[in-house]
């Protein structure tokens, strides 16, 4: 093989919105105003269903669409909130777009470079599927400051994420709420060197024991690992914990800078007029099942999350997960087993070196996975094939832990592989790294709430909890002795998303209306219990973010429409009769 075009598939926006217009029919929030246009009368009540999952999955967005869905009434609006599972919510919201308004939480990316902005609000990914634009917004000026800070670097990269925030805050195609905090319960008398949150996959593979213990123990009450062990599906993976134990990638980000991992090094020059990157692989490296990896499987990877068909379907069927990363790919060819070369589209060295955080997949098990597929019992409007709708149930990487079994919504095992790099304790390792994996397996067991998970630990039967638990467990926590509580600002912020296909939230001045029903002080207080942070902007913690009074300026910002956190019923109303809309009998009608 001499070479594979990876480049992702052009999208012209004529038919991003054509593709769009014809899902409208579907928009269950949208089906009373449908009828009314059908019958000729545009006056009819403003009707908006909240997307969210339920309380006992996730108290915190639940929350959040509560007081909103309250505040809309006030405002005349008929709002209810429709309690999802977190499956079927993602695939409303990113597979079929079905959806008005959701409540979610971002899933944790390269959260500190700006790029990842790109695939979540560029113009060209709104038909897409996925978390790439999953509000179908469109904004030239948005696309352009994108693309410039995806060029760019120094300070005039600096004022393109800039004009990136300031586009965001002037139209909102989704509104920034707040970022958490990761809350986790940990026990210290078995493992130790717990240098930082349970959930980062490099604390967990730099434990020590400090006994005999051989396997460490997690509870989780995020059971979805234990059925589908999938790398790229969107609604299955919002946190890449067992991901990046089990599948590597080239690269790894460690404390904020990007170092090599499966790769041994990478230079990145311009040959051409177009930046490459030659890359070299780390010697005898094998999949779990033993079987080699090779120059040949990097290049499949890319080639295959930018067309899981290879090239068998009528057009390009991508793998939305990690879509703007793999965007940055153009072609890769082998120039012999260990010995890749990648051109990448046009980008700036920095953002270019994202395209190697991708989970690397093994050509002999993926390339069997490329028919198109329907989900038995599940309805989409999306054509997938078999490597999206597979739950991977034996899955082959060549990350240092390996799958032994598990027990759907249960429990999962997974042990140490002898053969990884990791066992030869190079040189380049980071700091926190001592070689391979201190334990010899891995057990995690799925539980139904916080605080079964946080019992797990204090019982003495996990070592720490490994999804988020709630503020509410925290007086828990602190009453067991034996339990460390680990908190860390969150890579995940909450937000609030519009389907901008549909009216009135294809309104601009709407959606502004409605980003200032939010009070985040006190969405901090009232509902993360002060574990969190507010934040106007997605980019907050990052170093990138742009001044609160620089949002204020250009959008809605922290203009709550009240005071000490409760509306301003009369203000509102008002603010929303300025935008053009009016009442009839305190109902806002449509436009």
């Amino acid at each position: 093989m001499t070479g594979r075009e990876a480049g992702s598939a052009g999208v012209s926006r004529r038919s991003v919105l054509a593709t769009a217009a014809a899902a409208v029919g579907a928009v269950s929030g949208c089906a009373k105003r449908t009828r009314n246009v059908m019958a000729r009368d545009p006056a009819s009540q403003v009707s908006l269903r909240i997307l969210t999952v339920p309380v006992d999955a996730n108290p915190y967005p639940a929350r959040i669409a509560q007081a909103l869905a309250a505040n809309l009434r006030a405002c005349g609006v008929d709002a209810g909130v429709e309690p999802t599972g977190p499956e079927a919510l993602y695939r409303r919201v990113l597979l079929d777009h079905d959806f008005d308004l959701y409540v979610g939480q971002f899933p944790r990316t390269d959260w500190r470079d700006p790029d990842h902005l790109y695939a979540l609000a560029h113009s060209v990914y709104a038909g897409e599927p996925g978390w790439q634009n999953p509000f179908g917004y469109t904004n030239l000026q948005l696309d352009d400051a994108l693309e410039t800070q995806r060029t760019t670097s120094g300070a005039e990269r600096k004022t393109a994420v800039a004009a990136v925030q300031e586009r965001l805050a002037e139209s909102q195609p989704f509104t920034t709420l707040a970022v958490p905090d990761a809350l986790s319960a940990v026990r210290t008398d078995r493992f130790g060197n717990w240098r930082g949150s349970p959930m980062d996959p490099l604390t967990l593979l730099g434990l020590s024991p400090t006994g005999e213990a051989t396997t460490l123990r997690l509870g989780t009450t995020d059971g979805r690992i234990t059925g589908n062990r999938n790398p790229i599906t969107a609604e299955f993976r919002t946190r890449g914990t067992f991901v990046d134990l089990l599948y590597d990638s080239l690269g790894r980000r460690v404390d904020g800078v990007l170092r090599p991992w499966l790769a041994a090094d990478w230079r990145i020059s311009e040959r051409d007029g177009q930046l490459q990157a030659l890359l070299s692989l780390r010697e005898d490296l094998t999949w779990h099942d033993g079987e080699p990896l090779t120059a040949d499987d990097v290049a499949f990877t890319y080639e295959f999350l930018a067309d899981t068909s290879l090239g068998a379907a009528e057009s390009p069927i991508p793998a939305s997960r990690y879509r703007g990363r793999t965007s940055l790919v153009a072609d890769v060819s082998v120039v012999d087993e260990t010995t890749v070369r990648v051109a990448f589209a046009d980008s700036s060295p920095v953002v270019a070196e994202r395209a190697f955080t991708v989970p690397l997949l093994p050509e002999h098990v993926w390339a069997e996975q490329t028919e198109t597929a329907r989900v038995a019992g599940v309805e989409t409007n999306r054509t997938m094939t078999e490597a999206l709708a597979w739950n991977n149930p034996q899955p082959v990487g060549s990350g240092p832990l390996q799958f032994e079994r598990a027990v759907p919504s249960e429990s999962l095992r997974l042990s140490r592989f002898d053969d990884h790099f990791l066992r030869d304790d190079p040189e380049d390792l980071p700091e926190r790294l001592t070689g391979a994996p201190a334990y010899e397996e891995l057990r995690l067991s799925a539980v139904g709430s916080d605080d079964a998970a946080v019992e797990l630990v204090a019982a003495g039967d996990a070592d720490a909890t490994v999804a988020p638990v709630g503020a509410a467990v925290v007086p828990r926590i602190g009453r067991e002795s034996a339990l460390d509580l680990v908190s860390r600002p969150s890579r995940a912020f909450y937000h609030l998303g519009f389907n901008t296909r549909t009216a009135p939230l294809s309104n601009t001045r709407f959606r502004r209306i409605v980003a200032r029903l939010f009070a985040r002080s006190r969405i901090v207080e009232s509902v993360f219990d002060g574990y969190a942070q507010p934040a106007e902007t997605p980019l907050v913690g990052t170093g990138w973010e742009v001044p609160e009074r620089t949002l204020d300026d250009v959008g809605p910002g922290d203009t709550f429409v009240g005071e000490g956190g409760e509306l301003d019923t009369e203000a509102a109303r008002a603010a929303f009769v300025e935008a053009g809309y009016r009442y009839d009998d305190g109902d806002l009608l449509s436009e």
